[in-house]
């Protein structure tokens, strides 16, 4: 292992304080003090202009330095990508003298987003000038902020400092770790995931977002990492989109509600960032629940977004992201999708007129995004692309060169790339504006575009690094972009932030059904026996979260626990099912059944209904749901059931067997127990509707479902076929055996 022998930067930071100013903290470059007032000195020559001078805005600054910086510097801006560090590197010959920067090269390595040659760190900084790099990793609070700081200190030698901005996907939920998605989990305080928290708005009301937002800002600016990719503002339609566990569910009103909140109090104020905010990247625009049947377009089954019903991308999906902008959130990300036209019915813009059908993928999508998003809707932020727009996710542009499609993306409003360092093919798309090389050397344009479409500009780079600036001189990393890693550690670790956390996740529990069994009070289970289990999609995981829940429930000193359900007086009963993969499609669609061994059918490579089948599994031991019912009823005992939401499942192999059931997503077990040990009374309600069964989710032989893609579950009923409704009129959403429909709003009390 290599011995660190170089003073880390969190050691060696320089700190200037200016009276009613900002701070500056520098390790190498020198300051400017003029006026009895210091400055960085941003490019080392000694003079205080526009873009050093901290008490002009944001704007005039970001103006300024664009204009002169050098094209390398400003394309490497232009990108960013996921960076790991040094202490995630096994090889340790491969870290710098500090131990924190990651410096191996690795040539031609490949991800779910791009095949690309990389450096190590110092190289990356220095000599390709990149800033902005996305953390996939969880380490605790002081690794990161000495990581960060130590990035910044490298960017201090560059010919301007530019500082470096780490950015990630939420941190502050519970939930699986996904890469891509909830890259982390379980280091800052974490909150139920984002459907738990819409269930606990809808009970509890949108105060709690406050304490939520004020968590995620002051904790991310302790260790230093001031922009996230949050958070989703989609309104989920239907119901097979993987990604519906990340939204906060159906409501494009309950949506905007807690967008209202959440973005000026992570953000810092309601104008915008401030220097102890975090940048938000709300996603995905213009709503990324539109799925065909469900595929995600990280596959290419899923590259359409669908609007089966005339102006429902207005009516549904847009609403949120009006409240977004209002809101003044730092930037947005299209999603990868292209609009399908040909399966779609009308749709029209802010202004009442159709939209413009362009089938390719809305980051590169000038109608879009320069027309609705910034013409119409007023949006005044800067557009970060999803990740893989490049090479894996190009839909719509695979004909294009990938310097075409960088140019492309940058020309239809586009100002960072994520998921890939394409440095040298935006060069080349520089190069071909400058020496004209198709209206001067004559080669040949793609047919569909003009040559200003796919070459860069120096203009339009100009713009696009200008935007981002912006951003960065909004958040104070200019003068101070260090953090102290002790003090990150306090602030992280502050105990009642994991408290509101906790409060939150007993608010998220919905009670879906209730024979009267619950609350058990001690009274009810004083000397009874209790059978508790865990199911997961795999057995490994049951048998750890079993394990783990009968260490809970042995603290509750009144009951006794066996492991024969034939011998229980109660069984508890805590159900995770999964499905699907995140960036692959499923052999069919995606299912949504809790089942083990399922025979469904296969999908052809339009996404229709194939006559071949294979076997789904959502819960390994699904069928068990209904024998350990049958032996716990037999020995005339009650079933509480537990259900862990991430997507809309459909309950009818859990449902009938439960005296009475709940749900939770993502919720911390011992919650959902002060829920029924009568400790906190149930208030959360569904932010989703569940789907009744597979009938109501069909696909025919062409391809479209019965209910409607593109309206979200509470809306169905209005597409159903009337022969499908009930006598309420109802077709959609699932009904208990007590008459109760599960769907948006509804949930059971105590009282």
């Amino acid at each position: 292992m290599t011995e660190i022998k170089k003073q880390k930067a969190s050691e060696k930071i320089r700190y200037y304080k200016n009276e009613n100013g900002p701070e500056i903290g520098v390790t190498q470059q020198q300051v400017i003090c003029e006026d009895g007032l210091y400055f960085r000195d941003i490019n080392g020559d000694r003079k205080l202009n526009t873009y050093k001078d901290w008490r002009k805005s944001p704007k005039e600054r970001a103006k300024a330095l664009a204009a002169e910086l050098s094209v390398d510097e400003k394309i490497g801006q232009l990108f960013l990508s996921s960076w790991k560090m040094g202490i995630e590197q096994e090889d340790k010959e491969f870290v710098d003298e500090t131990g924190l920067l990651d410096e191996k090269p690795v040539e031609k390595g490949s991800s779910i987003f791009a095949v690309n040659s990389t450096v190590g760190t110092t190289e990356t900084i220095k000599d390709w000038k990149v800033r902005h790099f996305i953390l996939r990793g969880n380490p605790k609070p002081d690794e990161l902020a000495d990581w960060i700081n130590e990035m910044n200190s490298v960017a201090e030698e560059g010919e301007h400092f530019l500082p470096v901005l780490v950015i990630s996907n939420s941190r502050n939920e519970n939930g699986e770790v996904v890469f891509g998605m909830n890259d982390a989990s379980g280091v800052f305080a974490a909150w139920p995931g984002t459907l738990g928290i819409a269930a606990a708005v809808k009970g509890a009301g949108a105060e709690l977002i406050d304490d939520f937002a004020s968590c995620i800002r002051r904790e991310w600016d302790a260790v230093g990492m001031k922009k996230g990719y949050m958070y989703m503002a989609d309104c989920m339609t239907d119901p097979r989109w993987q990604r519906t566990y990340g939204t906060f569910g159906e409501d494009s009103q309950l949506i905007s509600e807690i967008l209202e909140r959440l973005i000026p109090g992570v953000q810092g104020s309601e104008e915008g960032v401030t220097a102890d905010g975090v940048a938000m990247t709300v996603k995905h625009f213009p709503g990324g629940s539109a799925r065909e049947n469900g595929f995600d377009p990280h596959y290419k089954q899923g590259q359409w977004n669908v609007y089966q019903t005339e102006n429902s991308l207005e009516t549904y999906h847009i609403p949120p992201f009006k409240t977004a902008i209002a809101k003044n959130t730092s930037s947005i990300m299209p999603y990868y999708a292209k609009p399908a036209k040909e399966k779609s019915q009308k749709q029209y813009d802010l202004e009442g007129n159709p939209i413009e059908w362009k089938p390719v993928g809305f980051a590169f999508n000038d109608f879009f995004i320069n027309k609705m998003l910034r013409e119409q809707m007023g949006f005044k932020g800067y557009i970060n692309s999803d990740s893989g727009i490049m090479q894996m996710m190009a839909w719509g542009v695979e004909e294009l060169e990938i310097c075409e499609r960088a140019a492309l993306a940058v020309n239809a409003g586009v100002d960072i790339i994520s998921g890939s360092y394409d440095l040298e093919d935006a060069k080349e798309a520089y190069r071909r504006w400058k020496e004209g090389y198709y209206t001067v050397q004559g080669h040949k344009v793609p047919e569909g575009y003009t040559a200003e479409q796919i070459t860069l500009s120096e203009e339009a780079l100009t713009r696009a690094v200008e935007r981002t600036l912006i951003e960065k001189f909004q958040l104070g990393l200019f003068e101070n972009p260090y953090r102290n890693p002790e003090e990150a550690v306090k602030i992280v670790g502050n105990p009642e932030d994991w408290t509101h956390a906790q409060q939150v996740h007993r608010q998220s529990v919905v009670l879906l059904k209730n024979d009267g069994i619950l609350p058990l009070t001690e009274e009810k289970v004083s000397g009874k026996k209790v059978y508790a289990r865990c199911f997961n999609k795999t057995e490994e995981n049951a048998q750890k979260a079993t394990e783990e829940l009968k260490k809970q429930l042995q603290a509750e000193t009144s009951l006794t626990l066996t492991e024969n359900p034939e011998e229980a007086d109660l069984a508890l009963l805590f159900v995770s099912p999964s499905s699907g993969e995140y960036f692959n499609a499923t052999p069919g669609y995606l299912e949504l059944d809790i089942c083990d061994g399922k025979e469904v059918c296969d999908v052809d490579e339009e996404g229709r209904p194939a006559k071949t089948t294979h076997l789904e599994t959502t819960l390994s031991g699904a069928r068990e749901l209904a024998e350990i019912a049958e032996a716990v009823h037999k020995n005339k005992g009650k079933v509480v059931t537990n259900i862990n939401f991430t997507l809309a499942w459909m309950v009818g192999n859990a449902e009938p067997y439960a005296d009475a059931l709940l749900a939770g997503f993502d919720t911390y077990p011992s919650a959902v127990l002060d829920v029924i040990f009568g400790r906190f009374a149930p208030v959360g309600k569904m932010p989703m509707t569940l789907p009744k069964d597979d009938s109501v989710i069909a696909v025919n032989a062409e391809g479209v479902c019965i209910s409607p893609n593109d309206v979200p579950g509470y809306d169905k009923d209005k597409y159903m076929p009337e022969s499908m409704k009930d006598e309420n009129g109802k077709a959609y959403a699932y009904r208990d055996a007590a008459g109760n429909y599960y769907e948006l709003n509804f949930g059971l009390s105590y009282k």
